[in-house]
């Protein structure tokens, strides 16, 4: 029996890296188009499952073997432009099944093509000098350390968020765009009041109008009341609609009735209003709310003759 040379060694393990390959694309194409976060997830979990772009690129480049067809620069021009087109048209599909498109992705599948490019000996020996092999394995490194890295900041800061309890919000950051959606910005704080921060919502002409804290420690059981203190700069009263629903509300219809909805009035200067859980858990009608997976928490206007701006300075439980 004739002993396998090197050469055929190295052939042998090329193919079982390509069948593995395309094993694994068997395995995770199906997930671009079904399961995966929803809408209502977490941002940790939506960063981490975007990793899943650069896996299977990777996988598919090794499957592909591009080498095989062109080299040198050739060889990366023509298949990062194949890789663009080809994650455009991924993307393109999943807007048609009424999925969010997200550009990143091209760019995170670009990532799986150029770590490959960049390792594979067949891909780069003898096409390029030394140097110029270093300095495209530096770059590409460079750009996965930076898409993990923030991978790592958003679970530092949901590390954050979970510890936050009794409070839902931390005051003293800068922004505050990873936590709340609308017209909202971070101001100094009354320091009277010994605050380290408050949040300046501008409401608008427009038919609703406010922000809504989505990205808060959503386990509230365990507490009685839901405080929210805010500023009312104008020289009159007005009347501002606080809402809270869980996860499942979000999941559903939407339904106003399903989740807990109240007016508060609120006077010139700084009011506190002390809310009880209790109310809050049985305002769904035919169910209870899930105060272990509160959701989201919105103040908003209706109605607005002039444009107004309000504060809020606290918003915690006890």
């Amino acid at each position: 029996m004739i002993p396998y040379l090197p050469a055929d060694r190295r052939a042998r393990k090329a193919r079982i890296c390509q069948y593995l390959a395309f094993a694994g694309i068997v395995l995770i194409a199906p997930f671009f188009f079904i399961g995966g976060p929803q809408w209502t997830d977490g941002p940790l979990y939506k960063s981490a499952w975007n990793l899943g772009h650069i896996l299977f690129f990777v996988l598919l480049t090794i499957a592909v073997q591009p080498w095989r067809i062109w080299a040198g620069w050739r060889l990366w021009l023509f298949a990062t432009l194949a890789v663009f087109l080809f994650g455009l048209g991924i993307e393109l599909l999943q807007y048609g099944l009424s999925r969010q498109m997200d550009w990143h992705d091209v760019l995170r599948n670009l990532l799986g093509l150029w770590a490959v490019l960049a390792v594979w000996p067949r891909a780069i020996r003898g096409r390029f000098s030394p140097p110029t092999v270093w300095v495209l394995r530096i770059i590409v490194a460079g750009l996965l350390i930076a898409e993990v890295g923030d991978i790592a900041r958003i679970g530092i800061r949901q590390y954050q968020v979970s510890q936050l309890l009794p409070a839902l919000y931390d005051f003293s950051r800068e922004d505050p765009a990873p936590f709340w959606n609308g017209p909202i910005t971070a101001t100094p704080g009354n320091r009277q009041n010994d605050r380290q921060g408050q949040l300046e919502i501008s409401l608008s002409t427009n038919r609703y109008s406010g922000a809504s804290l989505d990205n808060f420690p959503h386990d509230w059981r365990g507490y009685r009341h839901l405080i929210v203190t805010m500023y009312n700069p104008q020289r009159h009263s007005m009347t501002l609609n606080l809402r809270i629903n869980d996860v499942k509300h979000d999941l559903g219809d939407n339904a106003y009735n399903d989740r807990f909805n109240i007016r508060l009035e609120l006077p010139p200067g700084e009011h506190s209003f002390r809310l009880d859980l209790d109310r809050i858990r049985d305002a769904p009608a035919g169910r209870r709310m899930d105060m272990g997976a509160v959701r989201r928490l919105g103040l908003f206007v209706s109605g607005l003759t002039e444009p107004k701006t309000v504060y809020l300075r606290d918003i915690r439980l006890e």
